[in-house]
């Protein structure tokens, strides 16, 4: 399911994935979140393989809370539960880097037997002390913008979608978005607008949603 499904599905989809041999729900929540993760955790400092390990980790984490949760968007945001999630992930990630890089194999189970080795539970750090919240609005946002940019691209004309994209989107000057598609400034000035006003309350509608 394209990313911009993500907001108005949201509520219903986290009732679907309770069930937990619902693929098409799992994997319709993989292809949503993943490249939000993901981003979140390259731009925490991890490299490709750590990101990746994060993504799915999250995703495993997310399983095995369904089955009994409960979303109260009284009491707290689906936005900053998976952030709070993604956040202890990334530690792991971390933590792992520090392991691997403080001591060796052999050393680390020397440690182990003698039995003073640090229980890993202590040596993670706590999340509140972690602030991704910046970051992860950032992202969140971006998800946000392209589910919108998505959906408007299907309700307005394909040439006016092209001149917002090129002229906001890529920065392209209006006298070079005018020769590329062959339309005068005018019509370039107008598609703008149209396509902006939509974008602007496509945006506001999902924000409302996102909470």
């Amino acid at each position: 399911m394209p990313s911009d499904e993500l907001i108005p599905t949201r509520a219903s989809l986290l009732e679907r994935l309770k069930d937990l041999g619902d693929h098409a729900s799992w994997n319709e929540f993989f292809q949503t979140y993943r490249e939000l993760i993901y981003s979140v955790a390259r731009r925490a400092g991890l490299n490709e393989s750590e990101a990746d390990e994060v993504v799915q980790e999250t995703v495993i984490a997310v399983a095995k809370k369904m089955p009994g949760f409960r979303y109260d968007p009284v009491v707290d945001s689906f936005k900053g539960w998976l952030l709070m999630v993604t956040r202890w992930r990334i530690l792991d990630q971390l933590q792992k880097r520090r392991a691997v890089g403080s001591q060796s194999p052999l050393a680390a189970a020397r440690h182990e037997e003698n039995g003073t080795r640090t229980p890993t539970v202590e040596r993670i750090p706590d999340p509140s002390g972690f602030d991704l919240t910046e970051i992860w609005d950032e992202e969140w946002q971006k998800n946000l913008l392209n589910a919108a940019l998505a959906r408007i691209k299907r309700q307005v004309h394909p040439q006016h979608y092209e001149i917002y994209h090129l002229l906001v989107i890529l920065g392209k000057g209006v006298r070079e978005v005018a020769q590329t598609l062959g339309v005068n400034a005018g019509q370039v000035y107008l598609a703008r607008h149209r396509v902006g006003a939509l974008l602007k309350k496509e945006v506001k509608r999902l924000e409302k949603q996102m909470k």
